[in-house]
């Protein structure tokens, strides 16, 4: 099983890019979060699924190791393919997935293209004693209003959730309590 890669950018396309490895170009499907932050020319690592079918063999790409578990437990829902998978993390984050599941909110999945109400339903119910409470989601609902502040500046600057904690989380115990001053602190962090 090919688990990670690490190359060069080649070519984007609409929802996959490839990559060259040794000088051979591999096209991986990926979300549209980590399609729209890449760019022609850039090394990336990317975190990899593959998917082995009669007709054909398909790479996926993640830019977590967090986002490509979800993609591999989404598969393991009755009904749910790489493509649904997919969309499911095209559309939503991680958090918001887990936090749908354990507030059984399935209509925050039913916003997925291609995702109906009852496929929904199956996710959460699949997904209930899957997926494991992260702390990030404990930092987040006991995060001061300045680094919420900070957190959504961070993502509506482009950076993902998952970024956006880190930076936060390096911050240094005597970090000023002002917005601005974290924030920049938090974006020489990233």
């Amino acid at each position: 099983m090919i688990t990670t890669l690490r190359g060069q950018i080649i070519q984007l396309e609409e929802n996959a890019i490839v990559l060259e490895v040794g000088g051979v170009g591999l096209r991986l499907l990926v979300p549209q979060p980590l399609l729209g932050r890449v760019k022609i020319g850039e090394s990336i690592m990317l975190q990899t699924h593959l998917v082995v079918r009669e007709d054909a063999l398909t790479l996926y790409g993640f830019d977590t190791t967090i986002d490509r578990s979800l993609f591999t437990m989404l598969l393991g829902v009755d009904g749910v393919g790489p493509k649904a998978a997919l969309a499911v993390l095209s559309t939503l984050d991680f958090e918001t997935v887990q936090s749908a599941v354990y507030n059984d909110q399935y209509e925050i999945l039913n916003r997925v293209p291609g995702v109906g109400k009852k496929t929904a339903q199956k996710i959460i119910l699949y997904l209930k004693d899957r997926l494991k409470p992260v702390s990030g989601l404990d930092r987040i609902s006991s995060m001061s209003d300045a680094d919420s502040e900070v957190m959504a500046a961070l993502t509506a600057l482009g950076y993902s959730v998952v970024e956006a904690q880190r930076a936060l989380q390096g911050l240094p115990r005597d970090a000023p309590d002002n917005v601005e001053d974290r924030l920049r602190l938090a974006l020489q962090n990233i």
